[in-house]
């Protein structure tokens, strides 16, 4: 049976009960002495990471034995549940280990491979971004709504690069050089997951990626859609988190956005 209002409210309560929790280990160590280790070139983990993983799905899975889990640094349970949580545990590792405060824990609840609820907790600034399927988006239980900017050269936008920025020939730089010509300017915060919430509230007017994972998005392009934005491909077409490229935006200037990254 898929789930009522009150069940999504509850289970919106309990992810954002456990980012909070999860942040609090992020907070504590954060400045502190970090162990890093590699995945890749350059994409790190932390002690902290796995921390607040193992925090996260150990609590899912004594609450929820039957949800699967899709984690970033590994934990993942199959299950024939329609129910799915999907949880980055520290998105903006980078900045994390090099005491840069941008950094936010993100967890989204799927049912049938939709995304029903999500919280994304930002600890440095203790702002709490929680949207709900049909219930809107909030920021510490306060309703928000994107903005109204419907000229790009008045917009500020967000976007990033991927560890794989060194050796993709499709890295990023080209869409970033084309862009910063076109918008009033682009900021590089280093967390996707916030700048899609800050992009919720009115913060941004929009943002584009490449190369993310669906982790990275679950949560936040909830929270856009929620708000009011729109999150689609680079092209326009419809965004899934297994997607490797997003454009979202307050809906206003997505088109115009969509033009000058795709010159269509």
């Amino acid at each position: 049976m898929p789930p009522t209002r009150k069940d999504i409210r509850e289970l919106i309560d309990f992810g954002a009960h456990l980012a909070r929790e999860a942040g609090a280990v992020l907070k504590r160590g954060f400045n502190q002495r970090i162990s890093v280790t590699y995945k890749g070139r350059i994409d790190p983990v932390t002690q902290f990471d796995l921390k607040a993983e193992k925090l996260i799905t150990s609590q899912i899975k004594k609450r929820y034995p039957d949800h699967a889990i899709l984690a970033e640094e590994g934990t993942a349970r199959e299950s024939s549940s329609p129910y799915r949580w999907v949880i980055d545990p520290l998105d903006g590792t980078v900045n994390f280990a090099h005491g840069f405060p941008v950094y936010c824990v993100s967890i989204a609840v799927e049912y049938d491979e939709q995304a029903i609820g999500a919280a994304v907790y930002d600890p440095e600034r203790d702002e709490m971004f929680t949207a709900g399927s049909g219930l809107g988006s909030r920021l510490n239980g306060h309703k928000i709504h994107v903005s109204g900017e419907n000229r790009l050269e008045r917009s500020l936008l967000a976007t990033g690069f991927s560890y794989s920025v060194h050796t993709d020939r499709k890295n990023n730089l080209g869409l970033f050089a084309r862009m910063v010509k076109k918008a009033q300017a682009v900021r590089r915060p280093g967390s996707a997951a916030i700048d899609l919430c800050w992009l919720a509230c009115g913060r941004i007017d929009g943002f584009w990626e490449l190369y993310l994972h669906p982790w990275d998005t679950a949560a936040a392009r909830l929270i856009v859609e929620e708000a009011g934005g729109r999150v689609t491909r680079l092209s326009g077409k419809p965004f899934s988190i297994f997607d490797q490229d997003i454009l979202a935006s307050n809906g206003r200037i997505h088109r115009t956005m969509r033009r000058v990254l795709t010159g269509k």
